[in-house]
C-alpha cells in the first residue's frame, strides 16, 4: 500500500494552502482558510476512501486526491477551451469547486469521517482500511461540504454549488435530475460541473491504477509503523508548533498505530 512521509504529507497540505491563497479572492480567501485551519489535522492526515481498492486510502491521500483533481481540472478546462467551449463560469468558480468538491469527507464539528476500521476480517479479506464515523449524522458528501461551507459563512455561486452538488455525475441516482434532460429550458447553463466530474473521475481512475501497480510490484517496500513520523509532529503545524487539539492527536495515534 502506498504511503506518504511526513514531508509530502506537510508539502501536499502547503500546496493547497497556497491554491486557496493565490486563487480565491477575499472575503472568501480568509473564511476557507480559517476553515483549513480549524480542520488542519483532519484535512491533513485523512485518507481520500476506505477501501484499498478505491483511491488514495492512506494517510494524507485526500489531500493528495484534491490536488490531483485540480491539476486535472485545469487540463481538462484547457481540453474544452480548445474545442471552443463558451466562457460560461470563472477561474475562480472552478479552482473553488475543484478544491471543495470532496471538503465532505473531513466531517463535522471536529468528528472525522473516516476513522479506523475495527475489523480485523474486512481489513484483510476487503481491503477495508477505514470506515465511515458512526458519531457523524449521515450526509452525503456533497451536502456535508456545502453545509461545513455555509457553517463558515463562505458563499457559493450558483455554479459552484451546482458542481459540488453533483460531481459524482451519474453515480449518484439524485443527479438525474440535473445531468438528464429531455428540454433546453432543463439542461445546466454551465459546463463547469462536467469539467469537475471529468476531473474527479479521471483522478480517482489514475489513483487506482497507481494503487494497482504498487499491489502488484513486488518490489515496492511497504513502510509500516513508521514511528518518527508521531515525533515529528510539528509537520502538521505551519508555524512549527505541535498539534492543536487534544481530538486531532487522538486520531493520529488511532491512524498511525492501526
Amino acid at each position: 500500500m502506498k504511503q506518504l512521509t511526513e514531508t509530502q504529507i506537510q508539502e501536499n497540505y502547503q500546496t493547497l494552502l497556497n491554491l486557496i491563497e493565490n486563487e480565491i479572492e477575499s472575503p472568501r480567501k480568509e473564511s476557507l482558510l480559517k476553515l483549513y485551519s480549524d480542520y488542519e489535522e483532519i484535512i491533513a492526515l485523512a485518507p481520500a476512501s476506505g477501501k484499498e481498492s478505491y483511491h488514495n486510502c492512506y494517510i494524507g491521500g485526500y489531500v493528495e486526491h484534491v490536488l490531483n483533481v485540480v491539476n486535472c481540472g485545469l487540463a481538462i478546462h484547457n481540453v474544452w477551451e480548445e474545442m471552443g467551449q463558451l466562457n460560461t463560469y470563472s477561474r475562480e468558480e472552478l479552482i473553488f469547486s475543484l478544491l471543495n468538491h470532496d471538503l465532505g469527507k473531513i466531517g463535522l464539528d471536529a468528528q472525522p469521517y473516516y476513522i479506523p476500521n475495527p475489523s480485523e476480517w474486512h481489513k484483510k479479506n476487503q481491503g477495508a482500511l477505514y470506515t465511515q464515523n458512526p458519531d457523524l449524522n449521515f450526509m452525503t458528501v456533497p451536502d456535508r461540504g456545502l453545509f461545513l461551507l455555509q457553517q463558515y459563512g463562505i458563499q457559493c455561486t450558483f455554479n459552484e454549488w451546482i458542481a459540488i452538488k453533483i460531481h459524482d455525475g451519474l453515480y449518484d441516482e439524485a443527479n438525474k435530475a440535473y445531468l438528464i434532460s429531455y428540454s433546453e429550458d432543463g439542461k445546466l447553463r454551465s459546463n463547469l460541473p462536467y469539467v469537475v466530474q471529468q476531473a474527479d473521475t479521471t483522478a480517482a481512475r489514475i489513483e487506482w491504477e497507481q494503487w494497482r501497480e504498487y499491489k502488484e510490484d513486488s518490489q515496492v517496500k511497504v513502510v509500516k509503523g513508521d514511528s518518527s513520523l508521531k515525533n515529528k509532529m510539528n509537520v502538521l503545524s505551519t508555524n512549527g508548533t505541535a498539534p492543536k487539539s487534544e481530538s486531532a492527536s487522538k486520531l493520529f495515534d488511532q491512524l498511525f498505530n492501526s
